[in-house]
């Protein structure tokens, strides 16, 4: 019982919740798209150098409640792998675009985190142990 609470405010803490602070993200952040999911990222300002934030945007258009909830717990998963490789003071926006569910579905959480991970190297993530393959991937990518 004491460690979900425990974990539950550390979540909280790196979770974008706020309209203004997505409005902020989307407005002056750069984003990187893919066919399934787009991110942004966006350098926060001010003295608040805590670890990097996400937020989650998926619409109706992905499907139904249960593919929705179960696509925002894999990027959840996955984000956690790659927010090592990130400035600490960044928000990002990860929006899954229709078709990101079937994606998973037929891929795995394995190649959907793999696609984040090559949209946050766009962006100017650094890159670190499985990266040196995403530009690789990243270059096919812009020639398709």
């Amino acid at each position: 019982m004491a460690s979900p609470t425990g974990s539950a405010p550390r979540d909280r803490r790196g979770r974008i919740t706020r309209s203004r602070d997505f409005d902020a993200v989307y407005r002056r952040g750069r984003s990187a798209a893919g066919r399934h999911l787009v991110v942004h990222l966006f350098p926060r300002e001010g003295g608040d150098a805590g670890p990097p934030r996400l937020g989650l945007s998926v619409s109706r258009r992905v499907g139904g409640a249960v593919e929705r909830n179960r696509l925002k717990r894999v990027i959840r998963e996955q984000w956690a792998q790659h927010a090592a490789g990130l400035p600490p003071d960044s928000d990002v926006v990860v929006v899954a675009r229709p078709g990101a569910g079937e994606y998973l579905a037929e891929r795995g959480s394995a190649a959907l985190g793999a696609r984040l991970g090559e949209l946050l190297a766009r962006l100017g993530g650094r890159e670190q142990g499985a990266d040196p393959g995403a530009p690789a991937a990243s270059a096919q990518g812009g020639e398709a």
